[in-house]
């Protein structure tokens, strides 16, 4: 599975990669600088990032049948989705372990500050 995940993906894993790294970059600043100013920025991304990756997904369904007519075997018309639903999944895959992976950095940026003595 992992091997052509990204290929299978199409082009919405490009976006979806972006955000997704600029969006855990602002988690490992949250819980290297665990300020308040900073959750506004993480909160955009995350959503930016899920939702770039929801895009891909409906693209890739869009793409898929709307290409579906065109094969030649009609009995090979429900495998033929199937792949191509699958592969659009990936990049909703993608978004989801990038925001998964964020919202640890969150908890352990949050635990970070609720361990932290009061000055």
């Amino acid at each position: 599975m992992w091997t052509h995940f990204f290929r299978d993906g199409g082009w919405g894993m490009y976006p979806t990669t972006l955000f997704g790294f600029l969006l855990v970059a602002s988690g490992v600043l949250v819980v290297l600088r665990p300020e308040r100013r900073y959750v506004p920025l993480v909160l955009t991304l995350g959503a930016l990032t899920a939702s770039s990756g929801v895009l891909g997904f409906a693209t890739g369904l869009v793409a898929t049948f709307r290409y579906l007519p065109r094969v030649p075997e009609v009995d090979q018309r429900f495998t033929i989705a199937a792949l191509g639903c699958a592969e659009s999944l990936n990049n909703l895959v993608l978004a989801l372990i990038l925001v998964t992976l964020t919202a640890l950095l969150g908890a352990l940026a949050a635990a970070r500050v609720a361990l932290t003595k009061p000055a």
